[in-house]
Formats: structure tokens, C-alpha cells, sequence
């Protein structure tokens, strides 16, 4: 399928968007490193921002799931922050659907409210967006439903609320990394941290466009533009490759 093209405006929104997942997911606790951030587009996705798990786990931690939410909003957030409320564009749709789906498995499968505590409500049917299924459900009641919508929409504000804080308080850095994406396109591990500790961005090592490959949530992050994924983020047994 032939990759879009894009003009210089969508482009640089692209690497706000870009720039924003890497800079929170660098800067959240037990986030697995950032390696690569592209603006070239592949498909439906206008860029990618890839993250490295350092070391095999079969399982994850409350911490990093929560990190790995903020990350997923990051790219919203920068858009926000740089063109207005009004310009945030729908290429954040996929992030939004897979930040929902972590915190709806968070509260419903792994015991990760405070509020219900460590209890499991309902199948894994699929559904990812607060919504519920009360023919499916007839079991819990319609007091729980409600306490269950309201830790889900919690957990999502409290972790849009880091990324928007993290971005705020490194807007230079966000600056500094979207004008290397309009230089490079796609910038590498070593220049992503020269500009995380502000230092002149050093050039890039050879880099084959052709390794970016997709991966899931729980097997590294990959946070992209893509509209309509049909990637599935969260396994119920997560785990990191």
C-alpha cells in the first residue's frame, strides 16, 4: 500500500505529535526507552514513535501501565499545546483507544482500582470505551457500572494530567525535537538524548527506514498517527520482548 504524502503543516504538526509521545515516555517511571522517532509516513500512519523494552518480562507493573497511558497522550497534548484545542487532530484516535483500553482492563481484569479493589467484573468481551454491556452483564449492578466508568475516566485524567505537565515544563525541549524530525525525519536513540539534555543534536547513525516494525503494548510501545488500527495494545497477560 503507497504511503501518504504530506504537506509541511501536517508535517510538522506530525512531529509535535511524535515529539510529544517521546518526550513523556522518556521522562514517566518504568517507561521502556525510546529508540527511534519517524515522520515518514507508512500507510494510514503519518509517523512512529518506537519504544525498547530493556530486558524480558512476562508481566507489568501498575507503574508502567499508567506510564504507558501518559506516553499514548503525549501526542494529543503536544498538538494542544503548540496549535490550540480547536487544531487537535483525529490522528490521536488510535491513542485514545489504546489508552482506554489499558485503563478498562487496569479496573475490570487486573485489580488495579483502589476503590474495587482487587476483583475481576465481567468477561474480557472486547469492549473498550467505558460503555457497558448489561446483557452480559446482569451480574453487576448498576451502582458498580458507575464506580467502574469512574475509575477508568480517573485513571485516564490523572495520567493526561502528567503528560500535559511534562510537556508544559519541556516546551523548549519539544520545540528542539520537532525541528530535528523536519531536518532528519527520523531521529535516532543518541540524538534523542542530546536533546533531552539540551545539547546540540549530534548527526544520525545509518538508519534503515525499513526496521520499524509494529509492536504491541506490553511487547515495547509503539505510538503512532495511524487512524482505524486494528492493533490490539493489551494482551491480559502482558508481556514485554
Amino acid at each position: 500500500r503507497k504511503s501518504m504524502a504530506m504537506d509541511e503543516s501536517e508535517k510538522e504538526m506530525t512531529a509535535y505529535h511524535e515529539a510529544g509521545h517521546a518526550i513523556v515516555g522518556r521522562l514517566v517511571p518504568e517507561h521502556d526507552p525510546v529508540y527511534k522517532v519517524s515522520i515518514i509516513p507508512r500507510g494510514r500512519a503519518l509517523g512512529v514513535t518506537m519504544f525498547l523494552p530493556e530486558k524480558d518480562s512476562y508481566s507489568i507493573s501498575r507503574r508502567k501501565l499508567n506510564s504507558q497511558i501518559s506516553s499514548l497522550f503525549g501526542g494529543r497534548i503536544a498538538e494542544e499545546l503548540m496549535y490550540g484545542a480547536d487544531a487537535v487532530t483525529t490522528g490521536a484516535s488510535n491513542d485514545i483507544e489504546r489508552a482506554t483500553e489499558i485503563a478498562h482492563k487496569m479496573v475490570k481484569h487486573w485489580g488495579m482500582s483502589d476503590t474495587l479493589g482487587p476483583l475481576a467484573y465481567g468477561e474480557d468481551d472486547g469492549e473498550v470505551f467505558l460503555g457497558r454491556q448489561v446483557t452480559k452483564h446482569k451480574h453487576i449492578s448498576e451502582d458498580t457500572f458507575k464506580v467502574i466508568d469512574s475509575e477508568i475516566r480517573n485513571i485516564i485524567d490523572v495520567n493526561y494530567k502528567v503528560a500535559q505537565k511534562i510537556l508544559e515544563e519541556n516546551k523548549d525541549i519539544l520545540i528542539e525535537m520537532t525541528k530535528a524530525l523536519m531536518e532528519f525525519e527520523t531521529i535516532d536513540k543518541e540524538q534523542i538524548d542530546d536533546l533531552m539534555d539540551r545539547k546540540p543534536i549530534r548527526e544520525a547513525a545509518v538508519i534503515i527506514d525499513s526496521d520499524v516494525v509494529s509492536t504491541d503494548l506490553g511487547s515495547g510501545v509503539e505510538a503512532d498517527e495511524g487512524n482505524d488500527s486494528d492493533d490490539k495494545p493489551v494482551d491480559d497477560n502482558p508481556q514485554v520482548a
